[in-house]
């Protein structure tokens, strides 16, 4: 099969792998643009957010590579999730495009149905093949992972501002073409001296760290949210992730199938603010909220999705967190019409109220 797939971050690479592994010949689309969303937001049902219109267009645009199937995450619960891939799925066929659409969830139903369906996945290769794949593909997450929380510490400190994003790039397409576990290792070792010659000794301190929660696709993909990460690091501060894609993928896909994945570390956290699971990373975002106040940063960005119904649910709570713990939490809310000349005053005045509040802080101490 020749298969595509959204877009998630970096995550294509470790995809890539696994299909590979599989032994399908993955159709990775082009990285998100202006023209995926257009393409998208224009075959999408209007009330859809943000998340469900550039998947489409990701959709659409590995068809017109040549992909003859369509894999996309399912899920069940409060959020809409659920139900974007039996949507998009029919958008597809009633566009007359002739593609298998795979939806991969945590299997529900009978063992047959649930075999039938894991047959499709795993097409015709053989035990040694697919578990290759698997750990090279799970061993390219984990190093992307890396590479990437490594590039959130020196970016703020770097001495040429786009050093640090270009040197990222170049380092992790050499993951992508890495076929061993070795030749991976040694890109990592070597992208890591890399990245700490960057750094100019004189930016080592008084730098803001704000950490980030939302939803886990605008927080993770980069156009979607109009590359936080990078214009925070620009203004000086280093960005500290609650979403890390192989604990996500750990957790609600191989510890959720087994039934081990428990929410109550997540539940004492939001005690007192939310009081159980309200679907997407609702619960997530508030918990991780509380858990980064006692932790010391600067500020809290809570990013999310116009509409996502689990992140207007803790969009409302935060206000709460924040003036209990005493930490500012501003929470961006992204759409097709934003605008980035918007997005980065509110940043800049977010920062900027944030070094005034450190300095008082650095005053009050010396007196």
């Amino acid at each position: 099969m020749k298969v595509t797939f959204p877009h998630l971050g970096h995550a294509y690479i470790a995809i890539e792998a696994l299909l590979q592994g599989l032994g399908h010949e993955p159709i990775t689309p082009p990285l998100t643009t202006k023209r995926t969303l257009e393409w998208g937001s224009r075959l999408s049902p209007e009330e859809t957010c943000l998340p469900f219109k550039t998947i489409l267009g990701n959709m659409l645009e590995g068809i017109e590579l040549g992909a003859d199937t369509v894999y996309m995450i399912g899920g069940w619960g409060p959020c809409r999730l659920g139900y974007y891939a039996e949507i998009q799925r029919i958008i597809l066929a009633d566009l007359g495009k002739q593609v298998e659409f795979i939806t991969l969830e945590v299997p529900r139903g009978g063992p047959s149905q649930a075999w039938q369906r894991l047959r499709k996945i795993v097409g015709s290769t053989d035990v040694k093949s697919l578990v290759q794949g698997a750990v090279l593909s799970w061993t390219k997450l984990k190093i992307i992972d890396e590479l990437e929380n490594l590039s959130l510490w020196v970016r703020p400190r770097e001495r040429e501002r786009g050093s640090t994003s270009r040197l990222l790039e170049g380092q992790l397409q050499r993951i992508r073409e890495a076929q061993s576990i070795r030749a991976m290792a040694k890109v990592r070792d070597r992208a890591e001296l890399a990245l700490q010659d960057l750094i100019d000794p004189k930016l080592t301190s008084d730098i803001l760290r704000v950490g980030l929660v939302g939803e886990i696709y605008v927080a993770a993909e980069p156009f979607v949210n109009l590359r936080l990460e990078e214009r925070l690091g620009y203004l000086g501060v280093e960005v500290v992730r609650t979403i890390h894609l192989p604990q996500w993928v750990e957790d609600h896909i191989f510890k959720n199938a087994l039934g081990l994945y428990k929410q109550a570390s997540l539940k004492r956290s939001a005690a007192g603010y939310l009081e159980g699971f309200v679907g997407g990373h609702g619960l997530e975002s508030v918990a991780r909220s509380v858990d980064l106040a006692r932790q010391e940063l600067d500020g809290i960005i809570h990013i999310l999705p116009l509409a996502c119904m689990p992140e207007v649910i803790a969009q409302g709570i935060l206000p709460k967190v924040s003036a209990d713990k005493g930490i500012p939490i501003m929470s961006l809310v992204v759409d097709e019409h934003g605008g980035e000349i918007g997005f980065q005053t509110r940043l800049e005045a977010f920062v900027d109220l944030l070094q005034r509040r450190a300095s008082l802080c650095a005053a009050n101490r010396s007196i």
